[in-house]
């Protein structure tokens, strides 16, 4: 698996995650219990992952929707 975003801006996670799965592209979202660490105040960053096969494909969904998606 590769990284394609880290935020820790729940909106954009969320519509990222909602954008990869209407492209039927298989993510998996880290670090989400890292909050319990930081209190829950959203310092720490997640990372969203998705097969190194499918990175080109969403990283392309994700640019072409405005987000600086990692190369």
């Amino acid at each position: 698996m590769e990284q394609l975003l880290r935020t820790n801006n729940m909106a954009d996670m969320a519509f990222a995650q909602a954008l990869l799965q209407g492209e039927g592209i298989d993510w998996f979202e880290m670090d989400v219990n890292m909050s319990v660490l930081d209190g829950s105040i959203g310092i720490l960053p997640r990372r969203l992952m998705v097969r190194s096969k499918d990175h080109a494909r969403a990283a392309r969904v994700l640019r072409d929707n405005g987000f600086e998606a990692e190369p």
